[in-house]
């Protein structure tokens, strides 16, 4: 009788064992992967799970493998600065205000987690903040003037090796020394310092002036839209800045597979080109080498988007999704399973900063 139970022990135990392997499988593997909010629900799963999600071991793996958009910020019509997330079940933040900083703020950049804002107040400063942790920090004023609407980039990468969140923010402005000339300001939290770079980019009259709300940052290169449609690039390591003919000033930047790319509307579809050559201007008479690339073609679902032809602009793209706006509504595009969804919230403002549900520590 008792070697007729054994197995049944065995195979409780076994099964016992499967259900504690898969559980911290799911734990230590599955659970970085997830935006902030899910996260802040898997709190209540257990106590094992708890203290795992609060620790800042895992809040800084969060931050590494949690790169994917999952929500937009916006400012209202009233000013105040909202987040859209693309499904809010997932992604969500204390207080989408930022009231948690001393003073209203305008959002000028974002960068994996990371938002560099701007107070309205006379000194105009910044603040780089976190709006889940709402940690904050004050940046010490710049040397120049950034003019009242400053082309801001905000770079934060994170790093295997970096506990505390590194970070950079270059800011293009035109320069007081030389007409039609753009110089590039930039700090680095290492040193919690500006500097002004040694490049000066000179010929940049006033439709060649970079539009403050277009820059990017993409594989150590910042790149801004201008007036005219051409695009500035500014290589951070090298500090060269480099004027890109572009001849088309409706698209709109982003990367695609680590790549800068822009988008343009055509009618029912959407292409999307690459970056390909920079040095195709330099290139030898009847040479077939182009600086940009078609990548492909969107077409967006009818169904969901209406009957919209080229009634719509671009707001945002990067190597999973693209999103459009057309009459106060957001929509996006899914590359890999080609599928249109509508983003639920109102979008009355031309530009949303992409945002990552991270738990980086400042």
């Amino acid at each position: 009788m008792d070697r007729g139970k054994r197995p049944d022990r065995s195979l409780a135990a076994l099964n016992n064992k499967m259900y504690m392997d898969l559980k911290d499988i799911i734990r230590e593997h599955s659970l970085p992967f997830l935006p902030a909010k899910s996260l802040f629900k898997f709190n209540a799963v257990c106590r094992d799970w708890k203290l795992q999600i609060s620790s800042p071991f895992f809040a800084h793996n969060q931050s590494l493998f949690c790169r994917s958009t999952s929500g937009f910020f916006i400012h209202s019509l009233d000013g105040s600065p909202s987040l859209i997330p693309i499904d809010p079940s997932f992604c969500g933040v204390p207080d989408p205000l930022l009231k948690f900083l001393p003073e209203p703020v305008d959002i000028r950049s974002s960068s994996n987690g990371l938002l560099c804002c701007q107070g309205r107040a006379e000194d105009k400063a910044y603040y780089i903040c976190n709006p889940v942790t709402q940690q904050w920090k004050k940046l010490p004023k710049s040397n120049v003037n950034h003019g009242p609407d400053p082309a801001i980039v905000l770079i934060f990468e994170p790093s295997l090796l970096n506990f505390v969140a590194e970070y950079k923010i270059i800011c293009a402005f035109r320069s007081t020394d030389f007409g039609d000339a753009v110089e590039f300001d930039i700090y680095s939290s290492k040193g919690n310092s500006w500097e002004v770079a040694g490049e000066i980019h000179f010929g940049a009259r006033a439709t060649r002036m970079p539009n403050p709300k277009s820059g990017l940052h993409v594989n150590g290169v910042v790149y801004w839209m201008t007036i005219s449609g051409s695009i500035l690039a500014f290589d951070l390591t090298k500090e060269r800045s480099q004027l890109l003919q572009n001849h088309d000033s409706r698209g709109i930047l982003g990367e695609f597979s680590g790549k800068l790319c822009k988008m343009n509307v055509f009618g029912n579809s959407i292409s999307l080109s690459i970056l390909d050559n920079v040095h195709s201007n330099t290139m030898q008479m009847g040479s077939q080498t182009k600086m940009w690339a078609g990548k492909q073609q969107v077409v967006l679902d009818s169904n969901i988007v209406g009957n919209v032809a080229g009634d719509y602009s671009v707001l945002h793209v990067d190597s999973n999704m693209l999103v459009v706006r057309s009459q106060g509504k957001a929509f996006w595009y899914d590359f890999k399973s080609r599928a249109t969804k509508c983003i639920p919230g109102e979008f009355h403002n031309s530009r949303c900063l992409p945002y990552v549900n991270s738990l980086v520590s400042l």
